[in-house]
């Protein structure tokens, strides 16, 4: 076999290897999960879905009949194409990254989150009230006190009242999502806070003992 031959064939290898990889890379950004699916997504799934009040079942990672109905309900509330398929917007809408290795999913996933807590708890705030608000999220994810991620802050039982209340799963605020890409982008106007609370309605004492740092709007930012 001549050297053009080899390197003709070589080219041609490393060409369809490309496609492979690109064809797989999509696969993972684009991954559904529907019944029959099991996990640890579906696991979130179903706890996202558990927290919003659209499934009582078991948290188990496998993606069962009442797991279906429970995203369709969720998906017509929502506004999104009910077929009990849980997709990128669907997983978006729960706060949810779409695949192992997708930069852009889990992006999409803690901008939506994030924006969905800003929203219920400081919707009618001052912008920087809106983005101290989502930097107190990020703020307790580094501290040793809460739990490091945004979904274990934001769904810590008693952490916030938008998830007692139902404020949580109202539409979310336009400013909001900006708000929380600033947040995410570093802005932190509450100084650091790992607290905020509204003094004109918290009944919990405790937290006036806590050390204040700015007041925005209506919302006291503590340390």
């Amino acid at each position: 076999m001549t050297n053009k031959k080899k390197l003709t064939l070589a080219l041609a290898a490393i060409f369809a290897v490309n496609i492979l990889i690109i064809c797989l890379a999509q696969a993972s950004v684009s991954a559904n999960y529907k019944k029959g699916s099991t996990g640890s997504v579906v696991s979130q799934i179903q706890e996202r879905l558990s927290w919003a009040g659209y499934y009582n079942g078991s948290i188990d990672g496998v993606f069962g009949s009442r797991t279906e109905e429970a995203v369709k309900k969720y998906q017509k509330a929502k506004g999104l194409k009910a077929d009990g398929i849980v997709g990128s917007r669907t997983l978006a809408m729960l706060g949810i990254s779409g695949g192992a290795g997708s930069a852009a999913s889990s992006s999409s996933g803690d901008i939506n989150l994030l924006a969905q807590l800003i929203s219920a708890e400081a919707r009618g705030e001052p912008y920087n009230g809106q983005v101290a608000v989502g930097a107190v999220v990020l703020n307790r994810m580094r501290h040793p006190s809460f739990p490091n991620t945004m979904s274990g802050v934001i769904y810590q039982p008693g952490a916030f009242s938008c998830l007692d209340d139902g404020q949580f799963w109202q539409p979310i605020a336009s400013s909001c999502y900006q708000a929380a890409r600033d947040a995410l982008n570093g802005s932190d106007p509450s100084g650091g806070a790992i607290y905020y609370f509204n003094p004109s309605t918290a009944t919990n004492k405790w937290i006036w003992s806590r050390p204040l740092i700015v007041q925005i709007g209506k919302h006291r930012f503590c340390s």
